[in-house]
């Protein structure tokens, strides 16, 4: 059973769809949480979870002793992307149209308090190392997203910087749009940065990258970005800005079609 079968599997039950709907409600919820919004015993919804997990809809996190589920939007962009969208009139950017078609919601994701943080995942069929590459080199990153390239000096306290590509500068971007610094790295594996978008005017946020290798030839990207603080880095990252693109759910499904076909969605 291939991706998009475990996808529309997980969707196709209306429990499953509500589980979803709360968690676009509130991410970031215990087991405990969900059950007491179900009509239903904390096994069958642990279940229904657990197809959601393995659907890639839902991505569980350990924060202490507590196990937070968060709501990831990356498997339904790309049933948008191979199966929706080639069939509407105009290409459906925003997330929220998704709702229409799949009867489920997907946006932000956000914790207890007034911690913001959004995580999202996808399986892509390349090596860690092709993965890390595509993420922190110029030749790869203006293939794919945002088409814009970067500058990384990957040492701990070392400078990251977003360049302004071609089209972006022909709209009057400055040469720098976005700027971090690198908090961790341990290539292939996991890079921690700072991340700011200066045309926003917010504080700068923690973004996390971490690469897993199942030995099959299959690798598991997870991004989590901590975006406390900052609405509209919130935002932008969802994709709910209008004309701004689709944020991390956009870019990683083209960052997978990339690596896995060659070329880009929007080639």
């Amino acid at each position: 059973m291939d991706d998009d079968d475990l996808a529309f599997k997980a969707l196709a039950d209306p429990t499953r769809r509500f589980l979803l709907d709360l968690l676009f409600a509130r991410d970031g919820r215990t087991l405990g949480e969900l059950e007491s919004e179900v009509e239903m015993t904390r096994f069958g919804v642990a279940k229904h979870l657990r197809v959601l997990e393995d659907a890639g809809l839902v991505v569980p996190r350990r924060s202490g002793r507590e196990k937070l589920h968060f709501l990831n939007p990356v498997p339904i962009r790309l049933i948008h992307d191979r199966w929706i969208g080639k069939y509407t009139e105009q290409p459906v950017a925003a997330l929220a149209d998704l709702k229409r078609e799949l009867e489920t919601d997907m946006t932000t994701t956000e914790t207890g308090g007034d911690r913001t943080v959004q995580v999202y995942r996808v399986y892509i069929k390349a090596t860690p190392q092709a993965i890390w590459d595509a993420i922190t080199k110029p030749e790869w990153t203006v293939k794919f997203g945002y088409q814009a390239p970067v500058e990384y000096d990957l040492r701990p306290g070392g400078a990251f910087r977003g360049l302004a590509s071609d089209v972006m500068k022909q709209h009057g971007a400055p040469d720098v749009v976005i700027d971090g610094e690198v908090i961790e790295s341990d290539p292939p594996r996991r890079l921690v940065q700072t991340w700011r978008a200066l045309f926003l005017g917010e504080a700068h946020t923690r973004l996390t990258y971490e690469i897993e290798d199942d030995e099959t030839g299959i690798s598991r990207l997870t991004v989590t970005h901590d975006v406390t603080g900052a609405p509209q880095t919130a935002a932008q990252a969802a994709g709910e800005i209008p004309e701004a693109g689709g944020g991390w759910s956009q870019t990683l499904s083209d960052l997978k079609t990339l690596l896995e076909t060659g070329e880009s969605l929007f080639a």
